[in-house]
């Protein structure tokens, strides 16, 4: 079982993302940082060089490291791409999120 799932969308951008970065990476890392009103927020950035520390997760040719630091906190989330009128990015189903503030910027566990 992996730590996270990728959507066909999702991976999909990802690929997108890649090809077009200014210098070879190996896949994006996705973390948790602290931010907004209910304390913690997604992070996505390239990765050169994975740490070894890094849980590696890989879908429909693309790799999503997983910070060891946030692991806890990203267990069983699912990771999507969504495009609409309103939105457009990556979104997160996340079965530990307890609440999410207002904006929908950060989230509670």
């Amino acid at each position: 079982m992996s730590v996270i799932t990728i959507t066909d969308r999702a991976a999909d951008h990802i690929k997108h993302l890649i090809a077009s970065a200014e210098k070879p990476v190996a896949g994006l890392r996705l973390g948790t940082g602290s931010k907004g009103c209910s304390g913690l927020s997604y992070k996505l950035d390239y990765v050169e060089t994975p740490s070894e520390s890094d849980e590696k997760v890989e879908h429909n040719g693309v790799t999503v490291f997983v910070d060891r630091t946030s692991l806890l906190f990203l267990l069983g989330t699912q990771m999507d791409y969504e495009e609409n009128t309103f939105t457009t990015g990556f979104t997160f189903t996340n079965p530990n999120e307890k609440g999410r503030c207002g904006c929908g910027e950060s989230f509670h566990i």
